[in-house]
C-alpha cells in the first residue's frame, strides 16, 4: 500500500488528506481488521523544482527545507491517526543508488535514449529551465487557460511540452525565456503502448475516471519523454557520458521509485534483508495499490507501469485509487475555490490539529470525499455534520448506553439473555454490518462505507428510543437491562467497524468496554461481549464545536 509522496516544499492541507492519504489509512486498517499483511509506504519527495523554489526564496540549501517540512508532515500525519509502516526521503543515499541502479536497466533494455533538444533558457539567471520553471498558457485547444507549468496544466490536467506554451515566461525572474540546444535522455513511451493498452484493458475494475483517462492518453498517442533534467538538486544521472554532467533524473522517475526504497529501508530496519523486498515487490501473490490524487494519475497509471515494464523485474500495481480535487467555499463568499498550497487558499493540517481532534476531520473529509468527482470543504457544513451527525448520533446513542450501563446495571455488561423479537432484530442488524461494510471498502467506496455505518447508528438510537429503558427501568428492570444488553452488544460492533474511518473514537470505546482494542478483527461478533463482564468508564466520544 502506498500513497502519493508530497512534496516537501509545503505544508500539508486537507485537499492533501482527502485526496490520497486518509483513504489509504482507512483501507490499510481495514485490511489489518481483515488480518491482512500489509506494508504501508509513503515518504516525502525532496527533489524537483517546487522544492528549489522555495529554497531559493529563503535562501538556503534545499535540504534544510526538505528536512523541515518532513518532519512538520510526519507531525501532521501522526496527528490524524494516518500511520506508515515506513516515511522515507527521496533526498536519502538509499534512494539515490537504487534510483540510479533503476535508470542503468532502463538503459540497459534500450528504452531510454539520448537526444539533443531545444530547452528554455532564462538568460538573466543564466540556466536551462526545467519543465516547472516556465509557465504560460496551455497549448490544448480545448483548454487554452492560462498559468500552465511546462510539465502539466492543471486545468485540464494533460502533460505539457514547456517548449509548445504559449507567452512561456520564467517562473525564476518573470523573464521571456529563449530557446537553446541541450541533451536529455528521453524514456521510449511509444515502444510500450500495445503493452500499456493491453495492461490497462485487463483492469476493468479501476475506477472508470482513472482507467479512461490513462487509456485515453495511451490511445491518443503516447510520446517520448526527456527523464533528465539540468538542475543542481536531485539524483545525478548515472552514466559515463560528458552530457550527462549537471544533469539529473527527472523527479517524477526517481519520485514512484521511492516506494521500492523506502519498502527496503523499511526492511532493514526490521533485520531482514533483500529478500524480504522482492517479497513485497516482486511476489505474484503480493497485491500493490497506490492512493494518489488525480494529477498524479498520469505519472502512476501511465508512466510509472511503463517504467517498471521496462526495468524488468518488479510487479505491476494492481489497483491506482485516484481521488479528485477537493476544492473549498468560505463563508461569505460567492464562489469556491480551488485549494492551493502555491495561493494559500487553504485549511492547514498543523493550524486544525491546534485546536480540533482529529476524527471530526477523518469523518467530514470521508463524508465528502471526491471519489468520482470535484467536491468542496465547507467550513460550517464541517461544524454541523459534527455536531448534528458526530455528537447528535453516534456520539448520542454511545453515551446514553453507557449512562443506563453504569447507572442501573452496575457498570457491567447485564446477564439477562437477549430474547424480545425487537432485541434480536436490533443484534441481527447490527451482525451485518462488518460485512456490508466490507463490500463498500473492497471497492474503495469510503464515502458509502461511512453513510452505512451512520445508518446503523441511526437505527440504533431509533431502537433505543422505541425500548424506552427510562421506562422499563422503573416497570420492569429485566426488560430494561436486556435493552441495555442489546444496546452494549450493538456499540462494540458500531466501536469495531469505525476504527478505520474513525480510530481514536474506536479506542475509546473499546476501553469503555474494558477490552483491548487489538481483539477486534473483522470478524468480531456481538455475542463476543459476554454477560457479567466489567465496562470500563464512560468517556465523550465527541465534543461540540462552537460556530
Amino acid at each position: 500500500m502506498t500513497a502519493g509522496l508530497p512534496y516537501a516544499n509545503g505544508n500539508l492541507h486537507v485537499g492533501h488528506i482527502a485526496g490520497a492519504y486518509l483513504p489509504a489509512d482507512i483501507y490499510v486498517r481495514y485490511l489489518r481488521a481483515c488480518g491482512r499483511d500489509v506494508a504501508f509506504i509513503c515518504g516525502s519527495d525532496d527533489h524537483g523544482v517546487p522544492v528549489l523554489l522555495r529554497a531559493r526564496k529563503e535562501d538556503v540549501e534545499p535540504q534544510i527545507v526538505v528536512d523541515r517540512f518532513y518532519a512538520q508532515h510526519r507531525t501532521d500525519f501522526a496527528g490524524l491517526g494516518i500511520e506508515f509502516d515506513f516515511y522515507g526521503q527521496t533526498s536519502s543515499p538509499e534512494h539515490h543508488e537504487i534510483s540510479q541502479e533503476f535508470f542503468r536497466k532502463v538503459l540497459e533494455a534500450g528504452l531510454l535514449v539520448k537526444k539533443s533538444t531545444e530547452q528554455l533558457y532564462d538568460d538573466g539567471m543564466e540556466m536551462f529551465l526545467p519543465d516547472r520553471y516556465v509557465q504560460g498558457t496551455c497549448p490544448h485547444s480545448d483548454c487554452g487557460q492560462p498559468g500552465a507549468l511546462g510539465d502539466q496544466c492543471e486545468s485540464c490536467g494533460r502533460t505539457v511540452d514547456p517548449m509548445e506554451l504559449a507567452d512561456p515566461v520564467s517562473v525564476l525572474s518573470g523573464n521571456r525565456p529563449v530557446v537553446r540546444e541541450t541533451s536529455h535522455w528521453f524514456f521510449k513511451l511509444p515502444e510500450l503502448s500495445s503493452f500499456l493498452e493491453t495492461w490497462l484493458e485487463g483492469h476493468d475494475e479501476w475506477r472508470s475516471a482513472v482507467r479512461n483517462f490513462a487509456l485515453g492518453l495511451v490511445r491518443e498517442g503516447l510520446v517520448e519523454r526527456s527523464m533528465t533534467r539540468d538542475l543542481e538538486w536531485g539524483v545525478p544521472v548515472p552514466i559515463e557520458d560528458a552530457g550527462a554532467s549537471g544533469k539529473v533524473l527527472y523527479v517524477w522517475f526517481d519520485a514512484p521509485i521511492g516506494y521500492v526504497t523506502f519498502t527496503s529501508q523499511w526492511c532493514q530496519e526490521q533485520g531482514k534483508g533483500g529478500d524480504e523486498v522482492g517479497k513485497w515487490w516482486k511476489d505474484s501473490d503480493t497485491r500493490i495499490v497506490h492512493f494518489i490524487g488525480e494529477d498524479n494519475t498520469i505519472f502512476h497509471a501511465v508512466i510509472w507501469p511503463a517504467m517498471l515494464k521496462a526495468e524488468g523485474s518488479y510487479c505491476l500495481p494492481d489497483q491506482v485509487v485516484a481521488n479528485s480535487f477537493l476544492n473549498i467555499h468560505w463563508p461569505g463568499e460567492s464562489e469556491e475555490q480551488k485549494i492551493s498550497k502555491s495561493r494559500g487558499t487553504a485549511v492547514w493540517i498543523k493550524d486544525f490539529l491546534s485546536e480540533n481532534d482529529p476524527d471530526p476531520l477523518r469523518y467530514y473529509l470521508t463524508a465528502i470525499a471526491p471519489e468520482n468527482q470535484r467536491t468542496t470543504y465547507k467550513p460550517e457544513e464541517f461544524i454541523s455534520r459534527n455536531n448534528d451527525e458526530l455528537v447528535a448520533t453516534l456520539g448520542n446513542f454511545v453515551h446514553r448506553t453507557m449512562t443506563f450501563a453504569h447507572k442501573y446495571c452496575g457498570g457491567v455488561v447485564p446477564e439477562e439473555e437477549i430474547s424480545s423479537e425487537a432485541d434480536l432484530d436490533q443484534i441481527a442488524s447490527v451482525e451485518r454490518l462488518p460485512e456490508r461494510l466490507s463490500e463498500e471498502i473492497e471497492q474503495f467506496r469510503f464515502k458509502s462505507t461511512l453513510q452505512l455505518l451512520m445508518a446503523e447508528a441511526r437505527r440504533a438510537n431509533q431502537y433505543f428510543d422505541a425500548s424506552a429503558p427510562w421506562k422499563t427501568r422503573k416497570e420492569d428492570l429485566s426488560t430494561c437491562r436486556r435493552t441495555i444488553r442489546a444496546c452494549l452488544q450493538t456499540v462494540s460492533v458500531l466501536g469495531m467497524v469505525m476504527s478505520p474511518i474513525l480510530p481514536f473514537a474506536s479506542a475509546r470505546i473499546a476501553r469503555m468496554l474494558g477490552r483491548e482494542e487489538s481483539s477486534w478483527g473483522w470478524e468480531y461478533s456481538s455475542a463476543s461481549l459476554k454477560g457479567g463482564e466489567i465496562l470500563g468508564e464512560a468517556e465523550l466520544l465527541f465534543r461540540k464545536i462552537d460556530v
